[in-house]
């Protein structure tokens, strides 16, 4: 979502929420990093060709290649500049869809691990953050969205997302809340 990000200027209509949204995000990482809270980056990157969705011919599985993001080593696959994983940060592998679980090894990271808590935040809260919300619920996890710390591409899809869809499968707080200020 980064400003010259195809996605940033292609499909993001509410820009301030975008920005607050990257501030919150730097909050969070920061409060987390301080308390040793575990931080799990994942991100999403293919292959030149696109052969993990093979030959998609509707939803994301066509409009990523179409549209040429996430290039695995190439700009719109890099975290941002002021959120990248440090040393000793799980960073995940394998994904191949909207889900931060889909094709991974988050699930198996995250059991291994005992985490039961998942506090998510990023991009688009009405895609990829909900696919994730969604499947971390159905996969026994307690999980939390951090609100204020996502961004959909307009209000309506964020609004949409938190008034109607998060009490289905967890909760949300603001990142106020969540770094206790």
């Amino acid at each position: 979502m980064h400003i010259d990000g195809k996605l940033y200027k292609t499909l993001v209509k509410d820009k301030q929420m975008m920005l607050t949204s990257i501030t919150n995000i730097e909050k969070t990482l920061d409060y987390a990093r301080k308390k040793n809270i575990e931080v799990i980056h994942v991100g999403l990157r293919f292959e030149k060709g696109y052969p993990e969705l093979a030959n998609g011919k509707s939803g994301l599985r066509k409009a990523i290649p179409n549209a040429g993001t996430f290039p695995i080593n190439g700009f719109g696959s890099q975290f941002y500049e002021t959120v990248r994983p440090i040393a000793g940060e799980f960073v995940v592998t394998g994904r191949v869809g909207a889900s931060g679980f889909t094709g991974s090894n988050l699930d198996i990271y995250l059991r291994n691990n005992k985490i039961e808590n998942l506090y998510l935040v990023g991009y688009a809260t009405h895609v990829c953050v909900e696919s994730t919300f969604r499947d971390a619920h159905e996969k026994g996890y307690n999980t939390y969205v951090i609100s204020d710390a996502t961004s959909a591409f307009n209000q309506t899809q964020q609004n949409f997302f938190f008034s109607e869809v998060v009490h289905h499968f967890g909760e949300y707080l603001t990142t106020k809340e969540f770094i206790k200020e």
